[in-house]
């Protein structure tokens, strides 16, 4: 039997940061909030003038091939998610040709069917989803799931045009520029492996959070319906999927003992609020969170990965960890993704 793995982990974080202190400083009508406490954001970083969502997403999968087994000719399909598709600094995003064509193009990926997937933050996510279930039906090997955003021209936009702490905009002062790819194979151990993934999707909540041209300048800007987004209905939707899905498998969240858990890196406050209810739901503490986001803010469909990232170059991971992987996007979309890790290593 095939069993899917994450042979290998690549990313891209830009080195320039501008810190939320300095972005609250910018505002063309200054607001009385400390966004930092708010959400434990200390800074975000930003791709410069000669970079897009097509470079940083370039240099993450350079990164993911440097420390894998595989060369790039023996890569069998790339699966390009991100939310941003710019080629040029926050110019225009482009649909055709896709960015998945235009990435194995640059990077050789000659044997590599390619196509492009849009879920919002759940992007990376669904396209993990996707080739899993391409591997283990023997219809792939392996392949690449990457994502470059450069979405922090929707913060920008936020900071000039903000008028008042209830404006729509105020979560897109969260985001933060970066590149994630993940290598998924069928050579799963017990030691090493995707236990599980599984994700829904709840559109009558879709116009919760829409980002689109600006409203009153030409810039990007996100709207975010945040008191409905975060009601505790909302979040309960997480715990209560993931606690039938588990039936539905003779499974129960308690017997799973996850080592860590890694959540959309909205923000601290949110992370914390998501376990104290999943820990309601499930009648059991949630395990240690994995985190990213004070340094690196609310990345979009990279977050988890970029935490993985990070958990791993920290070494905070021992050998044998079992993550549960937590979504949440507009739609809403949420869902589990459960994987055992040992031999991933980066840099």
């Amino acid at each position: 039997m095939t069993v899917p793995r994450i042979e290998s982990l690549g990313a891209y974080i830009p080195e320039t940061a501008l810190t939320t202190q300095e972005l609250m400083a910018s505002m063309t009508y200054p607001q009385p909030i400390d966004l930092e406490e708010i959400t434990g954001i200390q800074e975000r970083r930003l791709l410069q003038a000669d970079e897009s969502s097509f470079s940083a997403a370039v240099a993450a999968v350079n990164d993911c091939l440097q420390r894998s087994h595989y060369g790039a000719d023996e890569i069998d399909i790339i699966i390009s998610c991100s939310i941003s598709r710019s080629m040029q600094s926050n110019q225009r995003n482009f649909f055709d040709p896709s960015l998945s064509l235009m990435i194995k193009k640059e990077l050789g990926l000659t044997n590599a069917i390619n196509f492009d997937v849009s879920n919002a933050c759940a992007g990376m996510m669904s396209g993990v989803h996707i080739l899993t279930e391409l591997i283990k039906a023997s219809i792939v090997k392996r392949g690449l799931v990457v994502s470059g955003e450069q979405i922090s021209s929707i913060a920008m936009t936020a900071a000039n045009e903000i008028e008042a702490p209830w404006d729509p905009q105020f979560g897109s002062l969260t985001v933060g520029d970066s590149g994630a790819c993940v290598l998924i194979d069928g050579c799963g151990t017990a030691t090493d492996h995707i236990d599980y993934i599984e994700l829904t999707t709840c559109a009558e909540y879709a116009e919760l959070c829409i980002g689109k041209p600006s409203s009153k300048t030409a810039g990007y800007a996100l709207y975010t319906d945040n008191p409905e987004m975060h009601k505790r209905d909302r979040l309960l939707t997480w715990p209560r999927f993931h606690t039938q899905y588990l039936e539905q498998i003779g499974r129960q969240f308690v017997d799973e003992q996850f080592d860590f858990v890694i959540h959309h890196q909205v923000s601290a406050r949110f992370v914390e609020t998501v376990n104290r209810i999943g820990e309601m739901v499930f009648g059991t503490p949630m395990p240690p969170s994995l985190n990213c986001s004070a340094e690196l803010g609310n990345t979009a469909t990279t977050s988890h990965f970029l935490a993985l990232y990070r958990a791993l170059q920290t070494k905070k991971l021992p050998p044998k960890s079992k993550i549960l992987f937590v979504p949440a996007a507009s739609g809403i979309v949420t869902g589990c993704f459960s994987a055992t890790i040992t031999d991933l290593e980066v840099s």
